[in-house]
């Protein structure tokens, strides 16, 4: 049954220190469909605010010490992420793949019920099969967590994202290219959207589900839209 408008998301959101994740936080802090948020991190992400809980975990291969605080959640954003940018492969699967999946498989065991978004990328290989191996691992991740007992699993693939106004975490190399975003919109509209657009659709496939299970793009525009429980994402 999907979440109706008088009824309340309770997310768990991962990479809270990082630009996606902080953008997602911020959205969901002020939507009203979201009644609270728990944040998972390694260090503080130095946000206070009523709806927000925080819990300090150091490894994430290994939740059993926290697993208390993860039941009852009706959705995780999954913004955790690594650069595969001179790493070696075995690490950024590691990082990626094994993490992501573990992370996965407890929350599934918890809750049944939830929806599980997932930051991926554009670009990301569903054959596995492609010559780029980051492309590969993010879709084995894909694909291993369509396969988890959860409720609903989507997959989200932005390309460039334009960052959120007077957010703490924005990466410098976005900074640089800030001014272009106007431009790459409207010339190439399916390979851009904002940080804004991201959380929004998260929140839109938790609250209402959606009728593809991997967003690319366009798609992550049009879910941001619907936000009418009404208006369905075209």
């Amino acid at each position: 049954m999907d979440v109706r408008l008088n009824d309340s998301i309770r997310a768990i959101v991962t990479g809270a220190t990082g630009m996606v994740g902080e953008g997602v936080v911020h959205e969901c802090l002020k939507d009203p469909r979201v009644a609270s948020v728990l944040v998972i991190n390694r260090k503080p992400c130095g946000i206070i605010h009523p709806k927000l809980k925080e819990v300090l975990h150091p490894d994430f291969f290994d939740l059993s010490p926290i697993e208390g605080s993860l039941a009852g959640y009706d959705a995780c954003f999954f913004c955790l992420g690594v650069s595969s940018v001179g790493m070696p492969k075995a690490d950024y699967f590691r990082l990626t793949y094994t993490l992501t999946m573990h992370v996965a498989q407890t929350l599934s065991r918890l809750n049944s019920g939830m929806t599980f978004c997932y930051v991926s990328g554009a670009g990301t290989d569903s054959s596995e099969k492609g010559r780029l191996n980051w492309a590969r691992v993010k879709g084995k991740t894909e694909n291993e967590l369509f396969r988890l007992p959860f409720k609903a699993v989507f997959a989200f693939r932005p390309g460039y994202i334009h960052p959120t106004k007077g957010l703490k975490r924005t990466q410098k190399l976005y900074t640089y290219f800030s001014w272009m975003y106007p431009i790459l919109r409207k010339v190439f509209p399916n390979s851009a959207c904002t940080l804004r657009e991201v959380g929004l659709a998260m929140i839109r496939v938790a609250a209402g589900g959606y009728d593809k299970k991997i967003l690319e793009v366009k798609d992550i525009i049009a879910a941001a839209k619907a936000t009418d429980f009404g208006e369905k994402p075209t």
